[in-house]
């Protein structure tokens, strides 16, 4: 006699599809992409007149200056990493009665009203063989400079903390207050 043969039991495979579809939407919804941030630097319009050269007094000028081998000099003097913020602070902090400070300018802000602010510019300008962490720490410690003096007048004023401003109006009244003025120059080999 014949025999039969046994007929295997198929599993229903129809809503595998389903399933894979819904796990490939809850894992792209649920994951999370870390973004490269750099450092914030708005960069200055474009110049009207490229030709005519801009003459800025040398006392409105702090010159920030790394050489090949990571050495730090402010204003020709050796400098070391850890007094660069309190330099850069004391430089950008108004004082309208030093000849040798900065100028000053008092300027009708929102929400501030008569504010004096300083017309200094930091010039920063590193050599090429500059290592990428003397250049991040430098930018690091200029900008703990310029957001000490932004806490400070945000503590004056709107008594809170600068980070903790919400109010959009609030932080462009500190921002014009304190103006980030960082100039970099193209790199360059410097001694």
């Amino acid at each position: 006699m014949a025999r039969k043969k046994k007929k295997v039991p198929e599993i229903n495979a129809s809503s595998m599809a389903d399933i894979s579809f819904l796990l490939l939407i809850f894992f792209l919804v649920t994951t999370t992409m870390d973004t490269d941030s750099g450092i914030t630097r708005r960069l200055p319009p474009p110049v009207e007149n490229p030709d005519m050269d801009v003459k800025v007094k040398e006392r409105n000028i702090l010159n920030v200056m790394i050489n090949k081998y990571d050495k730090l000099m402010v204003n020709g003097k050796p400098c070391d990493i850890s007094e660069l913020k309190d330099k850069t602070r004391d430089f950008i902090t108004p004082k309208p009665n030093d000849e040798k400070a900065p100028e000053v300018e008092v300027k009708e802000i929102e929400l501030i009203g008569n504010f004096m602010t300083n017309k200094g510019v930091v010039s920063l300008k590193n050599d090429r063989g500059t290592s990428y962490q003397m250049y991040i720490a430098v930018q690091n410690e200029l900008a703990k400079a310029f957001n000490e003096l932004k806490e400070e007048v945000s503590m004056t004023y709107f008594k809170q903390h600068f980070s903790d401003l919400t109010d959009k109006d609030k932080v462009d009244a500190v921002n014009k207050a304190v103006p980030v003025r960082i100039s970099e120059a193209e790199p360059e080999e410097i001694k």
